[in-house]
């Protein structure tokens, strides 16, 4: 006979801790994150940007239900969102829910001797979906050796998760809690670079880390994990070398504080967005496909190519699509090159920048230009990627339509030679190509980007002009 679930008992206020002082009641919203939860190494399958925002999540309910319960339950809407659990988008969450338990971690604070113990386990001891009287509950449990440490930290970060659900890469999320562990002392603890490479990636140790180069994890992961946090969080931090002879042995951050007003605060958190995956696998595209183009591109850049996608798969212009998670892939395969390395400044740069009469208004206007263009660029490129994937046959036709709106619109002579004689690639007539098939495909503004995809821009690229 099932067991009936316990029942809830009102939400508890969180503690105040021995290291941090009184909590107000605005501080009630944060995250209390254990020392030694944030350096999570995955000792046997990857960590995911999502998984990690779902155990927050989780922790935040746990916390404030408080420490004395041993099973901890809250709706599946204040978990996750975007999801419909009567449909098979409830997989999704299953299979986060799953590798939460399955996913053995080594439990290490970032500071070498500052967490009381070491551990090894699950993120989470037991994971169950329960749906009672029309409503989907999740329950879950922690190991006990690890559960004080969790719910009632005595050395933690303070978390607020209202910019945590910002973040879009694993990198920037975990590089985001350590820096704001030490936002007060001022930079991170030094660690060799490989240590830092489990951290930040979510991926377990292998032979492929003996293998891999400081200058790829510093192009890949370091740079675009420093350019997001400082262009969405309320820190600025700088990546600190140390090296051993010729080459980088060590790293550490140095972290500053923006001077700007805290962001206003839910409680409790928003749920964490799983919309994206269940949109993209109702157009074919399976959830494997999606974390792995997530990872690769970010998740702005992605939803904008899943709403490409869809409008593609309803117009069937110009032929049926046959292969939706191709086409996906295909709109997102123009890689972006690595941000620009800004040159070593001058002796004397920063006395003469100073008296430079530039305006932090002509500079931020300076800096969304350059976005801008980028973005444009990129979505030119994937316009052409969408074109070269079509079948020769259906290139010809869309040659033979373009020809005709030239000609109706009278255009220059030389223009409709060049495709008659080259084909739509060639220099004169691409740009044409691809605003007559980017407006069909894609609508009136598909390579004008909007202030989110503006955003991912800046968090890529950061300052560079």
């Amino acid at each position: 006979m099932a067991r009936a679930p316990a029942p809830l008992k009102p939400v508890a206020t969180a503690k105040p801790a021995l290291t941090s002082g009184p909590l107000t009641k605005a501080d009630n919203p944060l995250l209390r994150k254990a020392v030694n939860t944030l350096a999570i190494v995955p000792k046997s399958t990857r960590i995911t940007t999502l998984g990690r925002k779902c155990y927050n999540v989780l922790l935040y309910q746990a916390q404030e239900q408080g420490l004395e319960r041993d099973l901890f339950r809250a709706p599946l809407d204040a978990v996750v969102k975007g999801l419909d659990f009567d449909s098979n988008d409830h997989a999704l969450i299953k299979k986060h829910l799953r590798a939460m338990v399955s996913t053995t971690v080594e439990w290490q604070s970032p500071t070498t001797g500052e967490g009381a113990t070491w551990s090894v386990s699950g993120l989470l001891a037991h994971a169950a979906l329960v749906k009672q009287r029309g409503q989907v509950w999740v329950e879950w449990s922690y190991a006990v050796n690890l559960k004080q440490e969790l719910l009632d930290p005595s050395v933690f970060a303070r978390l607020r998760l209202e910019i945590v659900s910002q973040l879009r890469t694993h990198a920037g999320l975990a590089l985001y809690e350590i820096c704001t562990r030490y936002k007060d002392v001022g930079r991170t603890s030094r660690q060799a670079w490989r240590w830092w490479y489990p951290v930040l990636s979510g991926n377990p140790p292998s032979d492929k880390l003996d293998r891999l180069e400081y200058r790829i994890f510093k192009r890949d992961t370091l740079k675009p994990a420093i350019a997001e946090i400082n262009a969405i969080t309320d820190l600025d931090i700088e990546l600190i070398e140390h090296k051993e002879g010729r080459f980088v042995d060590q790293i550490q951050f140095a972290i500053g504080h923006k001077q700007q007003a805290v962001l206003p605060l839910r409680h409790p958190p928003e749920p964490v967005d799983l919309a994206l995956v269940a949109h993209a696998q109702r157009l074919g595209v399976s959830e494997e496909a999606v974390e792995a183009l997530v990872d690769a591109h970010s998740q702005p850049r992605v939803a904008t190519a899943v709403v490409a996608l869809e409008k593609r798969l309803a117009s069937a212009y110009p032929e049926p699509l046959r292969d939706p998670q191709r086409y996906l892939r295909a709109m997102l395969q123009a890689e972006p090159p690595p941000p620009p390395q800004a040159p070593d400044a001058a002796p004397g740069a920063s006395a003469s920048m100073d008296g430079a009469a530039i305006s932090q208004r002509e500079l931020l206007a300076r800096r969304r230009n350059h976005w801008q263009s980028v973005w444009t660029q990129r979505a030119h490129e994937r316009c052409g990627q969408a074109i070269q994937a079509l079948s020769a046959d259906a290139q010809r036709d869309l040659e033979q339509q373009l020809m005709a709106a030239l000609q109706r619109r009278q255009a220059h002579p030389t223009l409709t030679k060049r495709l008659a004689a080259s084909g739509w690639q060639h220099p004169m007539v691409r740009h044409e190509m691809l605003k007559f098939f980017g407006e069909a495909t894609f609508g009136a503004a598909w390579d004008q980007p909007t202030t989110e995809q503006l955003l991912e821009i800046a968090a890529e690229l950061g300052n560079a002009e």
